[in-house]
């Protein structure tokens, strides 16, 4: 149905209107200032003292680990291939279809309680490969948001089935809210046969894959193969233009070069890194070297506001400098991840203009101080994204959240009957001990 928001501010990263409206269905119609409005009958929504915004896109997260929030187990990881051991490999060769299930319904809400619209999901799932990347789908459609989504192809499970699991996704969902890339774990998991087998079957689809995260994928990849990890899939034929390099703390200038030869992406993930204690990602070199960076954040939580800030903040801490990595480059990294979803799903994403999917979040907004284009995004950096919440969320049109709560009830019963799907997960974990 046809609608029109009235008397908002509208920002969208690229443009400022201070009081303006916009008309939308699903996709949007028209924007323009509240001087040039003229009223046709259209349904009129009031958004006086608030700020319309893009909904935000997540390029990197682990849907799977939903359900583990709130589990302790014995931890006591001494380099970051323990940290896998110890927690992430305990919990995702328990995961099966139902699990998967779940844990997207509940990712799928909180992403949007966040104002996040689009996901890129990188998945892992011991229990059930075959039919569960289906089932990351069933979830997040049923709460209203679109996805991307792979499984990630390691020798700790069947790699047969899970390269299976990614060509039949991928082959499927050519077209439609829905997008499959080809995912791998990460060099350290991956024996040269299963690349072979991986390339045989890949075509031209990009990847998506962890690279680097922490110094031990480099070492363990020169150890084995005498050659560092980018070297190594290049020489398999794997980075396909638009493949996405998850991390990239520790590639060097080399593997940079490749990245940027092979049309590729890096997907930050800063706090991750933070916790993971791995080290930072030298972005602005990556940026100087004409690569686009997408943000993402690695399933540490379901916000995007507060992850463009960890990022904004550890790039300070990472070059010693308050004003070296600014809020410029950060706008840059959001559009360019705007910019890859767009072209990943085939639709325009990312801005409040005419002919754009009508995704978008409405936030409570006053500005203190004064506000225009010049100064917008600092206004919306650090009067929202530090604690962002939206007071209505639309996907393709349709409204989702009204007041700050999920209007689909029925949604809400299975997200609340996840507690016994996670506990179902955890003892699970518990029995292996």
């Amino acid at each position: 149905m046809k609608q029109v928001i009235v008397n908002a501010q509208i920002y969208d990263f690229h443009r400022y209107i201070q009081n303006g409206y916009m008309v939308f269905d699903k996709t949007i119609i028209k924007v323009g200032l509240m001087s040039e409005y003229v009223a046709d009958g259209t349904f009129e929504i009031d958004m006086h003292g608030h700020i319309v915004l893009p909904g935000l896109v997540c390029a990197h997260t682990h849907i799977y680990s939903t359900l583990a929030r709130g589990l302790s187990l014995p931890f006591n990881p001494r380099n970051f291939k323990e940290i896998l051991a110890q927690m992430w490999w305990k919990i995702d060769r328990h995961i099966d279809n139902e699990m998967s299930y779940y844990s997207s319904l509940v990712a799928g809400v909180d992403f949007l309680k966040n104002g996040v619209t689009t996901i890129i999901d990188h998945h892992a799932s011991g229990g059930d490969i075959t039919g569960s990347l289906t089932k990351l789908e069933e979830g997040v459609n049923e709460v209203g948001i679109r996805g991307a989504f792979a499984f990630e192809v390691s020798d700790r499970f069947d790699t047969a089935q899970a390269i299976e699991e990614n060509v039949s996704f991928i082959e499927s969902h050519q077209q439609g809210d829905n997008r499959g890339l080809f995912g791998l774990h990460a060099s350290l998991t991956l024996k040269d046969e299963t690349l072979t087998k991986v390339k045989e079957k890949l075509g031209q689809y990009p990847i998506h894959i962890h690279v680097a995260e922490s110094a031990m994928d480099e070492t363990d990849c020169m150890e084995k193969h005498s050659k560092r990890v980018i070297n190594r899939l290049d020489d398999f034929g794997l980075i396909n233009p638009d493949s996405i390099i998850v991390h990239a703390v520790h590639v060097n200038d080399e593997e940079i070069a490749i990245i940027r030869k092979r049309n590729a992406v890096i997907a930050c993930n800063v706090t991750s890194n933070l916790n993971n204690a791995v080290g930072l990602p030298n972005i602005l070199k990556f940026m100087d070297a004409g690569i686009p960076v997408i943000i993402g954040n690695d399933g540490i939580s379901h916000a995007m506001a507060s992850e463009y800030a960890s990022l904004y903040f550890a790039m300070h801490h990472r070059y010693e400098s308050p004003t070296k990595f600014n809020l410029d480059h950060l706008l840059t990294l959001i559009n360019h991840t705007y910019e890859y979803v767009s072209r990943l799903f085939n639709k325009r994403i990312g801005r409040l203009e005419a002919g754009y999917v009508a995704d978008f979040m409405v936030v409570p907004y006053v500005a203190p101080a004064p506000m225009d284009a010049t100064n917008a995004f600092g206004h919306v950096f650090f009067g929202l994204f530090l604690a962002l919440k939206p007071r209505f969320v639309y996907t393709a049109g349709c409204q989702r959240i009204k007041d700050y709560r999920l209007l689909d009830a029925e949604v809400m019963t299975k997200y609340e009957n996840a507690k016994t799907i996670s506990k179902r997960l955890w003892d699970d974990i518990k029995q292996e001990q």
